[in-house]
């Protein structure tokens, strides 16, 4: 047992390295929809999204959905708010279900909404102040998804999602500096919104070496969306990871002191491959310290956050914050809220 974890280590110790030396002939590509970049759980942002491997609730639906089969009970709600960058905001929010004490599998739901507030709409026009007013509009983004995970033993699950992803980006009014006149007089409306359908994959290996895990994931996989005559694709992503509470080799009372150190690597399709490093220190089974680190990040490396959690009987809660510091922007804050039975 003992050389078959030691080869697993090597293994992914190579593939955390091996991003490093490919980085400096990478071509990167563009993509779109960007806002699918922004993940909510502020207990996994703490840890730098270092996430991949860790054992979840129906929040695993946004990192690893093969982590949502080791829910330990029948139902699960998260509710999470990002105050992000620029005045925007994102909330989202997930539920998942296990009948029959997880027999089936764990079925999930997930909803994603990014607000952009409210801008001002013109046209260039050949007035004195070279543009016309037309009032105001309101970008919106959303995606909604189901997903499902199941345990095919006592140490491999696998997961995946189905989600539908829209974003809109107002209507235009202008062409070649002008307005476009109807029959009617009034001006012609184009619509800059497209939708399109996106998968996630994940599997999770538990070791049996003590709480070691391993994870695997493909996220935003999908076809080429196109706005007008544009196309991109969206943000796809790849990553592996670890994750162990390393406290396992050690003869401290479990119930008192945890300390989770999970590693990522991703490989996204638009950026340099990163190496997602988090610890989380749990006292009592109560309170929880955590912090995270990303390599090659361009505007922030560290991640800070805090978090309670409660079991009443049978009800299971968790509040958490995270903090995320930028060198230009304001920094990020993220609260987060679980609930499960």
């Amino acid at each position: 047992m003992r050389t078959i974890v030691t080869t697993v280590v090597l293994v992914i110790c190579c593939a955390l390295l091996l991003p490093v030396e490919a980085t400096a002939q990478q071509k990167l590509a563009q993509t779109g929809m960007k806002f699918l970049n922004i993940l909510p759980d502020a207990r996994a942002v703490a840890l730098g999204e270092a996430f991949t491997a860790v054992p979840g609730t129906s929040s695993s639906l946004f990192y690893n959905p093969s982590a949502m089969a080791q829910e330990k009970g029948i139902t699960s709600v998260f509710i999470s708010r990002t105050n992000w960058i620029a005045d925007i905001y994102h909330t989202h929010a997930a539920a998942s279900f296990s009948p029959f004490e997880g027999e089936y599998g764990v079925l999930g739901v997930m909803l994603q909404v990014a607000s952009y507030g409210t801008f001002e709409e013109t046209v260039r026009w050949g007035n004195d102040r070279g543009y016309l007013d037309l009032g105001t509009f309101e970008p919106t983004s959303y995606m909604f998804g189901v997903g499902y995970a199941r345990a095919l033993n006592d140490k491999f699950s696998v997961g995946g999602n189905v989600k539908y992803v829209h974003q809109s980006l107002g209507d235009a009014l202008s062409s070649g500096g002008g307005l476009i006149l109807g029959e009617d007089g009034n001006p012609v409306r184009a619509s800059n919104s497209t939708g399109v359908f996106a998968f996630d994959f994940g599997i999770l290996y538990s070791t049996g070496f003590k709480s070691l895990t391993f994870g695997m994931t493909v996220r935003n996989f999908s076809k080429e969306v196109t706005y007008i005559k544009e196309g991109f694709q969206l943000p796809l992503t790849f990553r592996i990871g670890m994750a162990m509470n390393i406290l396992d080799l050690t003869n401290l009372d479990p119930d008192e002191h945890q300390f989770l150190l999970a590693v990522d690597a991703e490989h996204p399709r638009d950026f340099q491959e990163q190496v997602r490093l988090g610890g989380e220190y749990v006292f009592m089974n109560l309170v929880a310290l955590r912090a995270g680190y990303v390599s090659g990040g361009d505007e922030y490396s560290m991640s800070y956050g805090l978090g309670l959690r409660k079991d009443l009987g049978d009800v299971r809660l968790a509040v958490d914050y995270c903090v995320t510091p930028y060198d230009i922007f304001s920094n990020v804050h993220r609260f987060s809220f679980q609930f499960g039975l």
